[in-house]
């Protein structure tokens, strides 16, 4: 059997843990904007921590997509044309989201800044669970005929799983975003983070832990899967009880090792396969049957090998740059800038 086909489910499975190590912070201070802040100036401290980083993760939805669609085709063709409503609503709310954190601060009315705060929480919630659902979705399957085709009505993706993997994606957004907030910001909104991943941790978890036995038991998974597991719930506990002492960087780490090891877990459990079909094992999707040519793929390979060093080298360095925690001292004073904008124009 051809190797790079493995090799390429590897990197597509690493493009999706990068974006949700990644995306899945920004996701959940978006979502602490509305549901944690109490004043605009604990909402402009949670927007300055991802400020500067936000539109870069995104970087790697895009590389996991267009990836899914260059080196696994039909893996692409079957998922996306099943999941076009969840995933036009996603498209929509990542607009939303988008808009709303470059437009908040170009006025000071509050209605005007209500509006778009409720914007960016409300698509950061729609973009996790959108997310979260098209994983469990691919690593459970859908109906699919021999043709690998959809079969049902355009709902028939709403299933138990889609519905654990994507509360799973919301709740470890919550808690990767308190514990980020942790590290980045200070004052109330630092406190109040740390309190919330100390008490609400646990049960912000419990779907995505759910979502991965699910797997596991679907699949009859290997030992490597189940051990990986196993060290998500460890890497957890190391990361609640990190957060309950105040020790924001090991219980960040923690939370972060624990998606990584569940997200690590799903992709191994659910291998060789990239789309089960529930209707008949038989018309499962692998890694072998829905590649590429090793013509395309080794082509892949070589572009990937010069572009994701510096990709991973530029976001490095970003990251790097703007390590500094984000005070309430250091956020300047709110100034409309459309009306500014408008009496330029008239003169």
């Amino acid at each position: 059997m051809e190797p790079l086909p493995v090799v390429w489910f590897v990197a597509i499975a690493v493009l999706w843990l990068g974006y949700l190590l990644l995306e899945g912070f920004d996701l959940g201070v978006g979502m602490h904007m509305v549901f944690s802040a109490r004043s605009e100036n604990d909402r402009r401290v949670m927007l300055n921590t991802i400020g500067p980083v936000w539109d870069g993760n995104e970087v790697w939805l895009i590389t996991a997509g267009a990836a899914m669609f260059a080196a696994f085709p039909h893996w692409y063709a079957s998922l996306f044309s099943a999941l076009y409503v969840p995933l036009v609503l996603v498209l929509l709310a990542l607009i939303l989201r988008a808009v709303g954190i470059e437009y908040r601060g170009k006025m000071t009315d509050p209605r005007w800044i209500r509006v778009w705060n409720t914007g960016i929480g409300i698509g950061s919630l729609v973009v996790a669970f959108g997310i979260g659902a098209a994983l469990a979705i691919t690593s459970t399957g859908l109906p699919l005929n021999a043709a690998g085709n959809r079969v049902g009505g355009p709902f028939a993706w709403l299933t138990v799983p889609a519905v654990l993997g994507g509360l799973g994606l919301v709740g470890f957004a919550l808690v990767h975003g308190a514990t980020f907030l942790g590290l980045k910001a200070d004052g109330p909104v630092r406190e109040r983070a740390g309190r919330f991943a100390a008490r609400w941790a646990p049960m912000c978890l419990v779907p995505a832990v759910l979502w991965t036995l699910w797997v596991q038991l679907q699949f009859g998974g290997s030992a490597w899967s189940w051990t990986v597991a196993a060290l998500a719930v460890a890497a957890a506990a190391f990361g609640w009880g990190a957060a309950r002492a105040r020790r924001e960087r090991r219980a960040f780490l923690g939370f972060a090792s624990c998606g990584a090891f569940l997200a690590a877990s799903v992709f191994t459990g659910m291998f060789p396969r990239v789309l089960p079909s529930t209707i008949d094992a038989a018309h499962d999707l692998t890694v072998w049957t829905a590649s590429s040519s090793p013509y395309t793929l080794g082509v892949m390979t070589v572009v990937a090998c010069v572009g994701l060093p510096i990709i991973v080298a530029y976001q490095a360095w970003s990251y790097w740059v703007f390590r500094a925690r984000v005070t309430p001292g250091s956020i300047p004073s709110a100034h409309d800038v459309i009306p500014a904008v408008l009496r330029a124009r008239e003169r």
